[in-house]
């Protein structure tokens, strides 16, 4: 009878195992919101807003998360963060081990706005990344410390001085490297996708005389992003940071915008891969650019950091959601190609 009971129970398990397989939803592709302002729908949008209301996604329950999960039909989840690499890395990590889910074969496109270097991109262009560097793990000295032969006081981890290849302790996260035919892919897709300008923009960046691609009208391109907690800003820094990302992401990688999050979901996505639970070649970094990174001539960093973004930064929403969803709709639409086939491979 003993025996014939944990059979029983055997049996159970291995169905109700059976079951919680077969029922994880298939995911094709998951949208990465950071932010929103205010309310997640009906009111002033940000990262997330567009895509809950103009996909007609649904609400699912998320404990673990900064914000509920929105799922629809056709294979889309979306998920907001919330702001920062510790939000980011927390939450991507809650989804990834979600077993409501199968997203071993997802795309991941994470789209939302940044800062962006005036040398070069102009307010709202799209920027497609293909490699995200970590600007935090370094260490740092006051400004008013640091040697007068130094340009700035960050030093990496494992050098003795700024700009200098480690040669001690470090750590293995400071960089990942996209799938670059999958980058190229998304910008050959979306290069001629249009981007609004407003006259908002357009006065904004007539201040930036002496560079030319901050007063050119918002385009799409490809370069570097570089995510950190501090919401840094200024010439000088903005020098680091073009230095930091080619130290670290090889002489022919270029600091184009700035943000506070991809480094983190990045981490997480990567420690998910090495279970098969995602992959990692079908992510896609896009960050549209609502702000520069230093201020224009005559202007101080100390009032270009807290400065209103041009028409609050609706032109770069707006692109953010218009390019990502261009990607997103043609891997739907190309599914029964793309589930196993990663485009641009």
């Amino acid at each position: 009878m003993q025996t014939l009971i944990l059979r029983s129970g055997l049996l159970l398990a291995a169905l109700f195992m059976s079951f919680t397989a077969q029922a994880a939803i298939p995911v094709k592709v998951v949208v990465v919101a950071m932010f929103e302002n205010g309310e997640l729908t009906g009111d002033e949008p940000g990262e997330y807003q567009f895509w809950i209301e103009r996909l007609k996604l649904k609400k699912m329950d998320f404990p673990l998360g900064a914000h509920d999960l929105h799922v629809n039909d056709d294979g889309v989840l979306a998920i907001c963060t919330g702001g920062g690499v510790t939000n980011a890395t927390a939450s991507i990590m809650a989804l990834g081990l979600d077993d409501r889910f199968d997203l071993s074969n997802a795309y991941w496109v994470i789209a939302g706005i940044g800062g962006g270097d005036p040398l070069d991109v102009s307010l709202g262009t799209g920027v497609w990344a293909k490699h995200v560097v970590d600007g935090d793990l370094l260490y740092e000295i006051d400004g008013r410390e640091i040697p007068s032969s130094w340009e700035y006081g960050l030093i990496p981890l494992g050098a003795k001085e700024p700009n200098q290849e480690s040669t001690g302790w470090t750590v293995d996260t400071i960089v990942y490297d996209l799938n670059a035919s999958l980058v190229d892919w998304a910008y050959e897709l979306t290069k001629d996708h249009p981007v609004e300008d407003t006259p908002a923009m357009k006065s904004f960046r007539s201040h930036y005389k002496g560079f030319p691609n901050a007063m050119k009208p918002p385009f799409v391109t490809i370069g570097d992003t570089l995510g950190a907690s501090t919401y840094w800003h200024g010439e000088l820094l903005n020098n680091w940071g073009n230095d930091w990302v080619k130290l670290h992401a090889g002489e022919q990688a270029n600091m184009v915008t700035t943000n506070m999050e991809d480094n983190g979901t990045l981490t997480a996505l990567h420690r998910l891969a090495r279970t098969d639970r995602v992959d990692t070649d079908r992510v896609l970094v896009l960050r549209t650019v609502s702000n520069y990174s230093f201020p224009p001539p005559g202007k101080s960093a100390a009032w270009s950091t807290t400065a209103p973004y041009p028409d609050q930064g609706l032109p770069a929403y707006e692109a953010a959601f218009g390019l990502g969803n261009r990607v997103v709709q043609t891997l739907l639409e190309g599914w029964d190609t793309y589930r196993e086939t990663v485009p641009g491979s």
